[in-house]
């Protein structure tokens, strides 16, 4: 059951990078077109100012997602580092919580904002601005997701060898 939980985590975390990737070429593509538009045609779009707003969302947050289920963020473990190795674990445990618990509270937040955006329209786009904020959501519930359950797998695991100084700990 764990290998099945954390092969289909996996492929969650590959698609959040692979939209991410899609929507970073699509961002390249546009301001190419902006550059085109502006210096050859000479007919700027306007457009894409606000697309890329939009872009840099999606892969600012699915990255994010996908960076909290490979355990690539920045983080300080000198001082885990120096506990036992079971107070590690319980430390380790404890921060997958605090990041369940953040990633609820973006999720909450982010659908308050899709609620309140649904009305308005982007500008140039002419999409719901919930559209922007889907990201948010998006990324607040993938963090629960990925932290909670490896919360729940490193409980269940406890007794097992984690390889606690690698890079990927997870």
């Amino acid at each position: 059951m764990i290998e099945i939980l954390e092969t289909a985590l996996n492929w969650v975390s590959r698609l959040c990078i692979a939209v991410a990737s899609i929507a970073l070429v699509v961002l390249v593509v546009t301001f190419g077109w902006l550059v085109f538009g502006r210096y050859v045609l000479n007919a700027t779009p306007t457009w894409v100012e606000q697309l890329a707003l939009l872009l840099i969302c999606y892969i600012a947050f699915l990255g994010a997602a996908a960076g909290v289920r490979e355990n690539t963020h920045l983080g300080v473990t000198l001082f885990r580092d120096m506990l036992p190795e079971k107070a590690q674990k319980v430390v380790m445990i404890a921060i997958d919580l605090i990041l369940a618990a953040f990633g609820i509270v973006m999720l909450i937040a982010g659908m308050e904002l899709m609620q309140f955006g649904a009305g308005s329209r982007l500008p140039m786009l002419d999409i719901p601005e919930s559209y922007r904020t889907l990201a948010i959501t998006s990324c607040g519930g993938l963090v629960a997701i990925f932290a909670g359950l490896r919360a729940v797998l490193r409980a269940l695991t406890f007794g097992e060898d984690w390889h606690l100084h690698t890079h990927a700990e997870g």
